[in-house]
Order: C-alpha cells, then structure tokens, then sequence
C-alpha cells in the first residue's frame, strides 16, 4: 500500500508540474470572477471572497474564502478543491501559497525593531540572519538553541521573537516575558533553555503578546518557526548546516569568527 500512494504521489507531482508550466498567466475575467464569487454565495451565504486569481493550473483557479484560506475552483465554479499546491522544482517542491506570502512576511518582519528581539550575534559582521518564533519548552527550539555557536561560527545571526505554544496568557507567555524582561535577555534565554529555574519578571510594554499575534499573521503554528530575510519560512529544526546552506551560507567558519 506505501509503495502504491509513493508511485501515486509522484505521478500527480509530474502531473502538477507540466500542467503547471503550460498554465497562462493571464489575469481572471470579470465574468469568470463573478461566476465563481456566485457559485460560492449560493453554497455558503454570506461567506466573505477575497481575491481571485488563475493558478497554476490551467482551468483552476484560486480563491481567497473567510479572509484567511486559498482553494481551488472549477471554471464553472461547481467544484472546490481544498488544499495545498506544489510547483514541481528540482529537488524539491515549493509551496505556491507559501511562496505568494514571501513578500509580506519579509516586510511585517523587517519592521520589527531590533531592540524588541532577542538577538544573538557572530563576532565579525554577519552573513546572514535567520528570524525565529520561540518558546522556551520546545524540543526542537532547545536543539536550534545549542548550535547557536556553530550558527554564528559561520556568520549567521539568530533574531529570537516570541512565540508561546499556549498562547498569551499562560505559563508558557510567562517564561518568555521573563526573558524579555530580565536585564541580559540573552543570558536569560539560554538559562531557561538549558532547564534553569528563573524566578517570574514582569515589564510593561512587553512584546510577547504582539509577537504571538505576529507570528499567527504570518502563519506560525508550532515552533520552531524559522524565516530567511526574504520571507521564506523554513520547515521548522533544521541542523546547523542545512540551515546554512538554506540562507546560501558556506558552513565553512569566517575569518576571526570563533
């Protein structure tokens, strides 16, 4: 059966890919927009539409439904596909959806103030950064934790944001708003990882809150949340290494880098 679905997994990709590269890239009719925008309002009443474009795919097309999810429409707008659509790359396969976000996301998160994140810094100017949504209890943001040092051996800055798995409030907004409020953040953030008990601090104005609600807009739903400076966001934990090469990093250490 594994075998069975790997070989129709497959089949589909290259089947994605050709009708992919033979789509046009013209913009949606009038018409045909409002052919769907009626087919939708006769199904759900109400439902609010957003914008409407030609997919990938030619004949398909994609629809913006309750300000928040993208599916797919027949031409005559009697069928509805609910899902995610990958471009058939090299090596990998792209996430159309993901990839139209890119642009925002690099945006909302350049505007971030510096001041407001955890940051921690290779000694020689940087290569490239990564931005990170965090919690303290997470596995894997313990793992991405410890090879912080081998990051910034290689040049790589590390920007922390807050993003508590429980939600604000709760014990878990806690720990990192007594991150964000000690007076070495930094120091703090490694001492909780590493499982050390630090008492509760509190400060007005802290970011955690807006963070998490950041980190929701940009489609942050478990941590490690990993992005590139262009807005890519990474497929959570990735080793030192492979982190590297995803920001086009040599993993090779800089000069006067420790």
């Amino acid at each position: 059966m594994k075998k069975t679905l790997t070989s129709l997994f497959a089949a589909t990709a290259l089947t994605v890919a050709f009708l992919a590269n033979a789509a046009g890239t013209a913009p949606v009719d009038p018409k045909q927009a409002d052919i769907l925008r009626a087919a939708v309002q006769k199904a759900r009443p109400g439902l609010s539409i957003g914008e409407i474009r030609a997919s990938a795919i030619s004949g398909l097309f994609e629809v913006d439904l309750g300000g928040k999810d993208t599916v797919y429409m027949s031409a005559d707008g009697k069928y509805i596909v609910s899902g995610t659509m990958y471009r058939v790359e090299p090596n990998r396969f792209v996430n159309i959806a993901d990839e139209r976000m890119q642009p925002m996301r690099a945006q909302k998160l350049a505007a971030v103030k510096k001041d407001e994140m955890v940051i921690y810094s290779p000694s020689g100017k940087p290569k490239s950064y990564v931005t990170v949504f965090t919690d303290i209890d997470c596995g894997f943001c313990r793992k991405l934790h410890k090879e912080i040092p081998e990051l910034n051996a290689m040049g790589i800055e590390v920007r922390y944001l807050a993003y508590p798995r429980a939600g604000v409030p709760s014990p878990s907004a806690d720990k990192l708003i007594t991150v964000w409020c000690s007076k070495n953040p930094a120091d703090t953030m490694t001492q909780m990882k590493s499982g050390v008990a630090v008492a509760t601090q509190v400060c007005a104005k802290n970011p955690i809150a807006s963070q998490y609600a950041l980190g929701n807009e940009l489609g942050v739903n478990g941590t490690p949340a990993l992005f590139t400076p262009d807005g890519e966001m990474l497929p959570g934990y990735m080793p030192a290494a492979e982190l590297a090469a995803a920001l086009g990093v040599s993993t090779t250490p800089s000069a006067g880098q420790n």
